[in-house]
């Protein structure tokens, strides 16, 4: 058991011993000159879970949606995506720095999925005046919905919708197999009508760095080219590339079903948040993966900001972490390193958390 909890994110996990022996042993080349090995295994395995022909391994999710971007979409052109998505919110904006593309946000309803008619508005016409769209973006799972997992036929849908239009599909899968574990199906059944997508090593997977990009051998080609432009080509990366073999890999040290674990867990606690005084706002029923957001509720006349840096100050001092919204939500994700114990812990801190900084059911 950790003697501090950090559930601010599932991008904290430490690298299993199993991925440390791996990296430490593992055959290495140039993967700029496209010889490492190592690197060569994982695209090749990236590639055979996800049904596609190809994959590209890259430094991150945000640079792996960054060069799926630049491959899809010319300058001027522009991308449909989910308003809360970690492309709108989370990555500095490189889609209109780098990509130079308009966004065309849509919000996602509290399933995590788009009104079709919506969508289909959202496409642009033929007009002089107006950037033409050139991509379709969706996040799996959904994380402005907690991590909601989308469905197979949901994005085949939409995919089919974007295809209407000859505009490709990207999938930002940074919590892919968070999905295929959530709904008991594979990555190739997911992505089966995506034309690309991405998915992240770094987070419940357990890997100290990396993500995959999948798509048509052409498609990778300007991957490829993109990924040199921002200065994400490595050389003996197999020596990183080796703990994603280990991640992605069958047999004990693999890491995909072990999400299961971490699923049933943020259940756990979510049950546990929900029936203390103070909190308000989660639905442990809503929970479907590894993700929770809660509120608080402060008592009459402090203010919520206020309650929420009082309530994180005190967690943070009896070796608890969660990540704070600007909106006054807190935010726990489970992940490799939580153990039951470990949500035990945690829900009898945030307990005394609450206590001590006088948080009640009084209504505001």
């Amino acid at each position: 058991m950790p003697d501090f909890i950090d559930l601010r994110s599932d991008t904290v996990t430490k690298p299993s011993p199993a991925m440390r022996s791996a990296m430490a042993a593992a055959e290495v080349g140039d993967d700029v000159f496209g010889d490492d090995p190592t690197v060569i295994a994982l695209q090749e395995r990236a590639a055979e879970l996800t049904g596609k022909p190809a994959a590209l391994y890259v430094a991150s999710g945000t640079m792996g949606n960054l060069v799926s971007h630049m491959s899809h979409v010319p300058r001027g052109g522009e991308i449909i995506a989910d308003a809360g998505a970690h492309l709108v919110q989370l990555e500095a904006g490189g889609y209109a720095v780098i990509t130079g593309a308009t966004l065309r946000p849509i919000a996602a309803g509290a399933d995590g999925t788009w009104d079709f008619e919506t969508l289909r508005a959202a496409f642009r016409p033929d007009d002089d005046h107006q950037p033409p769209t050139a991509l379709v973006t969706i996040e799996n799972t959904h994380s402005p919905t907690m991590g909601r997992p989308l469905t197979a036929d949901y994005t085949s849908q939409v995919a089919t919708i974007a295809h209407e239009q000859a505009v490709p599909l990207h999938v930002d899968g940074a919590r892919l197999f968070n999905s295929v574990v959530a709904q008991d199906t594979t990555a190739a059944a997911l992505l089966a009508d995506a034309d690309s997508a991405t998915f992240c090593l770094s987070k419940g997977l357990g890997c100290p760095v990396g993500s995959l990009v999948i798509g048509s051998p052409e498609f990778i080609d300007r991957a490829r080219r993109a990924r040199k432009l921002v200065g994400g080509a490595m050389r003996q990366a197999g020596i990183i590339a080796a703990a994603g073999l280990v991640a992605l890999g069958p047999g004990p040290n693999g890491m995909i079903e072990r999400l299961a674990d971490d699923h049933t867990n943020a259940t756990a606690l979510a049950e546990g948040l929900a029936a203390m005084d103070g909190i308000v706002g989660l639905d442990p029923a809503a929970i479907t993966t590894n993700y929770i957001v809660f509120g608080l509720r402060p008592r009459p006349g402090q203010d919520l900001l206020d309650a929420r840096e009082a309530f994180m100050a005190e967690t943070g001092s009896r070796g608890l972490a969660y990540t704070q919204y600007p909106s006054g939500r807190v935010r726990a994700l489970t992940h490799y390193g939580i153990e039951r114990t470990d949500i035990e812990r945690a829900l009898e801190i945030t307990r005394h958390a609450l206590a001590a900084v006088g948080l009640s059911a009084a209504t505001v």
